[in-house]
């Protein structure tokens, strides 16, 4: 039979998975890692360990359970969480921990200069995307002025995909719908790297050489072949970021398509006709040359939950924690008695890009309980994602089609609570693997074992969540907004105190 194998690193866990060419699962994988937070604002992952190294886990792990022989595995593709910014020296090693995507803050001061000198027109103009948090060119810069020595020993600068497949394959390259994100180095209109925006951040040649995501990068070098077990020589895609191969997993094909993906954040893609560009979204040409995405993407969600249960459900078993904490959200009515929570706990990205945000629990008395709190958490987090999508609304970009897909799709309340909050319907596929699917599909695309519209038969949805229209909810929505823009000054007061 012919196999592929996809492996995806997640936030907090790493997670493979073996198909045959008709989308049938053979082995699962996981690996859990930690998120570092080594100073406020900041996000790290250790890339030997937590990348690499849960890489050849998983993939020998796959190779143990499923007893397939590695010459039938055909082709490899990975994914990772993304935008990253590590810089490797002159044999790709890392030189520092890779600093994650937008849930780290830590090149404002960047942000800011770049824009200020720029403008944010010319670089949504030129860029399609205003420079945030999730942003690589800042933190790039950030890179040569806060840790010059480092900076001068950079050969090359990589995103997390683009680590691995260089471990696995000696080539340095990167997936065009990633390197969207590293304005302003990135033309979209050009689709090439650009430095006549800002030559002061770093030589073109240092960035990894551009390829679309169905491109094979490499084949598995003789070094990668003994550590993970795989046939030297397999191919191996180019990449991209865990997002779009999740979408890719639930047949996001066609414009309209739209993904939510229920995570450590809330990640959303829409398959668009057209380039959209606005400051509040994100935009990256799709995986496939002549195609378009919008993207937008909450900075906490399952984060929270997981930050919920470690706090203020310690007593709960963690492998049935949540299941509990549902069970006694469901208690409390939609509105949860009147509670309002801002799930800004690492800041917000979209639409309001705010690293400043606080978190906050609003509304509180004596009769309140902890499913009351649990519930205006889920609910929470949906505001937020309604905001994300009534500013699609405002574009004219309304999805017709809405996947649901990720971890939290297992929580029945989260989502009935974010199709009613948002007014949409979700579809379920009939599988809910993620990332790690979908990077197996795009390795089967690659060597031509199946075709786009295969999708539609390995993952067919199977649910429908129907959205139930609440006053309540769209008071609590506009009670939501106002909770925030009146308390944006004081939380960026906390932030310079501290």
């Amino acid at each position: 039979m012919n196999y592929t194998l996809g492996i995806d690193i997640g936030t907090y866990e790493t997670k493979g998975v073996l198909v045959d060419d008709s989308g049938h699962t053979h082995a699962q994988a996981a690996r859990s890692h930690r998120m570092l937070v080594p100073e406020p604002g900041w996000a790290e992952h250790r890339p030997e360990e937590d990348w690499w190294g849960d890489f050849v886990h998983v993939c020998q792990a796959l190779l143990k359970e499923s007893s397939v022989d590695p010459t039938e595995i055909k082709a490899v593709a990975c994914s990772a969480i993304g935008p990253c910014m590590l810089p490797v020296d002159q044999y790709g090693d890392p030189l520092m921990n890779g600093v994650l995507y937008g849930v780290d803050g830590r090149a404002e001061a960047e942000v800011r200069a770049l824009t200020e000198r720029i403008g944010e027109s010319v670089i949504i103009e030129r860029c399609g995307n205003a420079l945030t948090s999730q942003s690589v060119g800042p933190k790039i810069l950030w890179l040569k002025r806060q840790r010059p020595e480092i900076y001068a020993q950079t050969a090359h600068v990589l995103t997390s995909t683009s680590f691995l497949v260089q471990r696995l394959t000696g080539e340095v390259v990167i997936d065009h719908y990633t390197a969207a994100n590293f304005a302003p180095l990135y033309d979209v209109s050009k689709q090439q790297w650009v430095d006549d925006l800002a030559d002061d951040i770093i030589a073109l040649e240092k960035l990894p050489r551009l390829m679309w995501s169905n491109e094979i990068a490499g084949g598995i070098t003789e070094a990668a072949a003994s550590a993970t077990g795989l046939v030297k020589g397999t191919p191996v895609t180019a990449g991209t970021i865990d997002a779009a191969a999740e979408a890719l997993s639930v047949g996001i094909e066609r414009p309209g398509d739209m993904m939510m993906m229920y995570g450590s954040t809330i990640f959303i893609i829409l398959r668009t006709a057209d380039r959209v560009s606005d400051p509040r979204l994100w935009y990256a040409p799709w995986l496939f040359a002549g195609e378009h995405a919008s993207m937008a993407g909450l900075a906490t969600s399952g984060t929270l939950t997981h930050w919920f249960r470690d706090q203020l459900a310690k007593e709960l078993n963690p492998q049935d924690a949540f299941s509990k904490l549902a069970q006694e959200a469901a208690t409390s009515p939609p509105g949860a008695n009147g509670l309002l929570m801002l799930p800004y706990f690492s800041g917000e990205r979209t639409p309001i890009h705010d690293i400043h945000a606080k978190g906050a629990i609003f509304g509180l008395n004596l009769t309140h309980t902890r499913g009351d709190m649990f519930r205006a958490l889920i609910e929470g987090i949906a505001h937020g994602t309604r905001h994300v999508t009534d500013t699609f609304a405002e574009l004219g970009q309304s999805p017709a089609r809405l996947l649901a897909v990720g971890g939290g799709t297992h929580n029945a309340l989260w989502l009935q609570a974010t199709s009613d909050i948002t007014g949409l319907d979700q579809l379920v596929c009939a599988q809910s693997i993620g990332a790690s699917y979908g990077d197996a599909f795009l390795a089967a695309l690659a060597i031509g074992l199946v075709t786009r519209p295969d999708i539609a038969h390995w993952n067919p949805p199977i649910r429908r969540i129907e959205a139930v229209t609440n006053p309540v909810y769209d008071r609590s929505h506009t009670l939501f907004r106002r909770l925030y823009e009146q308390t944006r000054d004081i939380a960026q007061e906390l932030t310079l105190e501290t």
